[in-house]
This record gives C-alpha cells, sequence and structure tokens, in this order.
C-alpha cells in the first residue's frame, strides 16, 4: 500500500489525507507543475494548503473525481465546492479524453434552468457560505437570475412555479415538495417564497433585491417581503446584526417606489431604529421617505419621544427635519391638498407639545413658521397653541412674548379667536392692538349695527379730554346695538377700548419726552434729563 499513500495532504489545518500523487498530479496541473518529473519517485512528501476554497469538504470531492477516473455526480448541492476546489488545483485540462472537472461542472451549471427550486435555494447556501471565494460569485449571481426570474414568472402566472410547465424558451420547471407545503399553507400567491429566503444573509437580500429590481418584480411585494425578513430576522439577531439588517432594509426602500411601503409602515421601522446606533446615513433615508409620506401621517406617529439627553418630551428636532424633507419634495408633489393636510398636523402637533416646560421658544417658533401662509385657510389652532405655551412658560420676558406671536396671520383669525386676543392678558398689548387694527371687520361680523347705540367716547374707559387717534377711528368707527344677550360680548369690547387707550397714552408720553430731549439737545442745555422708566 505504500505506494499508493506517498503524498500526505494538510488541508487548513482541518483534515490530513494521504493520497498517490501521480493519479492527483494526471488530473491536477497545480500538482503536476509542484512535483514535476519527479512524480513517480518514492518516498512520502506532505503539502500543507491554508486557503483550500470549501476545506476538507471541497478537496475530497476533487478526489473523488480523480480515483474515479474523471467523472463524479456534480449536484446543486456540491457544485459550488466542486468548482472552487477545480478551480484551486488548476483541473482545467482534459486527460485522456476524458473533460475536466471545471468542464464538469459549468455544463452542470448550465443546466440550473432544470434544477427543483429546494435545489436552487441549497446552491445559495452554498455560496453565503464560502462567499469570500472569487468564483463563488459566478455560481451566485446564476443562481439568484434563476430564482428571481421563477419568482416573476410564478408572480404572473401561479403561485408555484412547478405550475409553470414552460415559458418562452421552453424551459421547465420543478417544484419539489417542501415548496409545495409552503403555498399549501400560504394562500397568497406572492409571498408563499418569504419564509424560505430568511437564511439569507443582508448582503445576499440586497443583491436579491437589485436583481429583483431589473426583473421589473412588483415593488410592493418586494417591500413586503424586507418587512417580513426584518421583522423575522430580529428575533434571535444581536444588536450589531440588527442595525446590518434595518440598514439594509431602508436602502433597499429608497430605491422602490414611493408608495410601495405604507406611511404606517415606515413610522415602525423608525420607532425600530430608536434604540440601535444605525449610520447618519440611512437614518436619512427613512427620514426622507416619511417626509415624502407625511401628509398620511397621523398625530400618533408623530409623539416619538426624544432620544436620551434631551430634555424635551416629544423629539421635536425629528419632526422638523421630516417636515423639511416634505417641504423639499420636489417640485409638483406638494400639491395645496397635501399641504394643507400636513398644517393640519402640525397644529395638531404643535397643540401637543406647547405646554412641555422644557421647550425652548426657538423649537416652537421653528415649528410654527416652517410652513408658508397658504397652507393654512385658519390660524385658530396656532393661536391656542401659542396661549397654552404663554400660559405654562409665564417667565418669558416680553420681547420673547412678541416673537411668539410672528408665526400668527391675524387676518386668518375668526372672530371669535380675536374676542379671546382682545381680553387676552398672556399676550403682548402690541400683538393684541397689531391684530384688532390689521381686520376690523372681524369684530364688526359679530355685532349688528344700529344708530341707537352708545357712542364710542361714552364707554367707561374713555375720557373726555383724550382725543381720537386713527387707530380709533378704525376700530371704532360705528355705533353697536349690544342687547342684553350680548352682555358678554360689550364686556369684551370695552375691554379692547380700555387696553387700546392704555397704549395710546404710553405712546404720547413717550412722544413728549423725545422732543423736550430734542429741544434740550438743539438748545445746548447740558443738563438733560433721563427718560422716566414707562411701563411696555
Amino acid at each position: 500500500m505504500e505506494p499508493y499513500c506517498n503524498l500526505e495532504v494538510d488541508v487548513n489545518g482541518e483534515e490530513t489525507f494521504f493520497v498517490d500523487k501521480t493519479i492527483i498530479a494526471q488530473y491536477s496541473g497545480k500538482f503536476d507543475k509542484l512535483f514535476g518529473k519527479s512524480s513517480g519517485a518514492r518516498g512520502k512528501l506532505k503539502v500543507i494548503f491554508n486557503d483550500f476554497p470549501g476545506g476538507a469538504e471541497g478537496f475530497e470531492l476533487m478526489l473523488r473525481f480523480c480515483y474515479n477516473n474523471g467523472t463524479t455526480d456534480i449536484t446543486p448541492s456540491n457544485l459550488l465546492l466542486t468548482r472552487c476546489a477545480a478551480e484551486f488545483m488548476e483541473m482545467k485540462e482534459s486527460v485522456a479524453g476524458v473533460s475536466n472537472l471545471f468542464e464538469q461542472t459549468e455544463k452542470t451549471l448550465q443546466e440550473i434552468n432544470f434544477w427543483t427550486w429546494s435545489g436552487l435555494l441549497i446552491a445559495l447556501k452554498q455560496c453565503q457560505n464560502v462567499s469570500s471565494v472569487t468564483d463563488s460569485s459566478v455560481v451566485l449571481e446564476k443562481c439568484l437570475d434563476t430564482l428571481v426570474g421563477r419568482l416573476v414568472l410564478a408572480s404572473e402566472a401561479s403561485p408555484c412555479p412547478s405550475s409553470c410547465s414552460t415559458d418562452s424558451s421552453g424551459i421547465r420547471f420543478s417544484c419539489d415538495s417542501k415548496s409545495s407545503e409552503s403555498i399549501k399553507t400560504n394562500s397568497s400567491r406572492t409571498t408563499w417564497w418569504f419564509e424560505d429566503l430568511l437564511f439569507l444573509s443582508p448582503l445576499l437580500v440586497e443583491m436579491l433585491v437589485k436583481s429583483m429590481l431589473s426583473r421589473k418584480l412588483d415593488h410592493v411585494v418586494i417591500s413586503k417581503f424586507l418587512l417580513y425578513y426584518q421583522k423575522a430576522k430580529f428575533s434571535t439577531a444581536t444588536t450589531d446584526e440588527k442595525c446590518k439588517i434595518i440598514e439594509m432594509v431602508l436602502d433597499m426602500h429608497y430605491n422602490l417606489d414611493h408608495g410601495s411601503i405604507s406611511c404606517k409602515n415606515l413610522f415602525g421601522i423608525l420607532r425600530v431604529t430608536l434604540s440601535l446606533n444605525i449610520s447618519k446615513c440611512s437614518r436619512n433615508k427613512l427620514e426622507n421617505m416619511i417626509g415624502s409620506h407625511l401628509d398620511q401621517a397621523t398625530l400618533d406617529n408623530l409623539l416619538v419621544p426624544s432620544p436620551y439627553g434631551i430634555r424635551y418630551l416629544y423629539d421635536v428636532n425629528l419632526v422638523l427635519r421630516i417636515l423639511k424633507a416634505f417641504l423639499h419634495g420636489g417640485t409638483g408633489l406638494v400639491t395645496p391638498i397635501r399641504m394643507r393636510k400636513v398644517a393640519g398636523l402640525i397644529d395638531l402637533y404643535i397643540a401637543e407639545i406647547a405646554p412641555d416646560p422644557c421647550l425652548k421658544t426657538s423649537k416652537f417658533l421653528a415649528l410654527a413658521t416652517a410652513l408658508p401662509d397658504s397652507a393654512r385657510d385658519s390660524y385658530d389652532e396656532l393661536y391656542h397653541a401659542v396661549d397654552m405655551y404663554l400660559e405654562v412658560h409665564s417667565q418669558l420676558s416680553q420681547e420673547d412674548r412678541v416673537k411668539m406671536c410672528c408665526g400668527l396671520n391675524y387676518e386668518k383669525l375668526s372672530p371669535q379667536a380675536y374676542l379671546h386676543l382682545s381680553q387676552n392678558t398672556k399676550f403682548p398689548p402690541k400683538s393684541a392692538v397689531q391684530a384688532l387694527i390689521s381686520r376690523p371687520a372681524k369684530l364688526n361680523n359679530l355685532l349688528r349695527p344700529t344708530p341707537s347705540t352708545t357712542p364710542y367716547n361714552n364707554s367707561p374707559c374713555s375720557s373726555g379730554k383724550e382725543d381720537k387717534t386713527s387707530e380709533q377711528d378704525v376700530l371704532y368707527d360705528e355705533n353697536f346695538d349690544v342687547s342684553a344677550d350680548n352682555e358678554k360680548l360689550r364686556t369684551h369690547l370695552q375691554g379692547m377700548q380700555c387696553r387700546v387707550m392704555e397704549l395710546e397714552k404710553i405712546c404720547k408720553k413717550m412722544q413728549s419726552q423725545m422732543e423736550k430731549i430734542t429741544k434740550s439737545k438743539v438748545s445746548g442745555q447740558s443738563n438733560a434729563r433721563s427718560l422716566p422708566k414707562l411701563c411696555s
């Protein structure tokens, strides 16, 4: 037996094989070059391989070919390992009229259209296990292309590839028992294959989806598969694996049609990512996709808790970014109807976050002013949100209170909101007067003018010594008949008169002081008196 076991081969430290070097060198170009003319010499030799593709299993497949006179049974389950071993051992030359091992694997690969569904899956598993081997990419690409082709035909014709006996090229399909069982348990003809492909790694799923896109598979089906894959794999995945999975799902969805995934599912993905440290690029893609669906969102969708370290109750910065993505969705995509829907949603959101004592004025204003004026037909909801914010943040300075009113369009306030504003002491007086002057007709619509009403100068807050200003003429140029039923309305009106006159008095005092200072400077007086402190 000694002459027949004259070569010891250590394969990747996994296993040691004792073989006849003459037989191996007959089929292997690598061994033939290695031993040369000494192939017939006596004595044992030892060869160590540290990077043999497929390890001991691949080397054994190659040995079977050599010891069986150049023939072997090549199946989808061993095709890749056999092909990689043949490539590594340089078995591309025919010997004694017998085709070489590499040619035989190539012939089997060309018959891939006749493989069963389970055969395709087994071949894909092999490709996934030896993905580091360069030659595996050829087999992988062929398997993916064939698999996607069957899915496309199945979606167009029937739920099972086997029921499509031939295609336009005369290629027959076959379907094993496992696939039949899978189809029987799933009534949908477009999702029967989801469970079968859960073994794929995120990298192979990405390659699969790209192939699906090139073959025009329905984007809605692709989206459903990605979500199914993500949910199924998350149950056993580590944190790092979850990040890779969710990033792949987001990247692939970003290449699909906008309508292929619902707004609800996008927010579902968003909540999953809150506890994961995914890449900034993937997070931006998610926020952009949500922005394109913002008009379909609900208030509950937007109420996302703030990240750790942020004092706000809800993640206002996230909503601002999503709103920005919506506004930059492209010309023609943001229609007036969609804009109004989003404005209504944002007003609800602002009202929800207004009571947050930690919410900064700048963030509130950024939300209130993010949308154009044309997005709102009425500013009542926003006014009430500002009112609530001012009530909770009573420590705001007068300057900040004035800023809070910058997002309001007084001309789009309802008459009821005007009346509420007239007696709202939380708003700065300047804002109240500006609102009342801007559209006095709003108030007039609530009142019925009649010649028998009490004139403005008989108001309890008026003074016979004070002259009427132009603002008074604009606000009170009509006489109003306030009946007993409108007593509350009379109180509101009188309150407005008082506030207007108070502001006028302050303005007159300031003008008087300014005139004195001007005269003092002109006359060269050196002892100028300082201005008195006036209440604002």
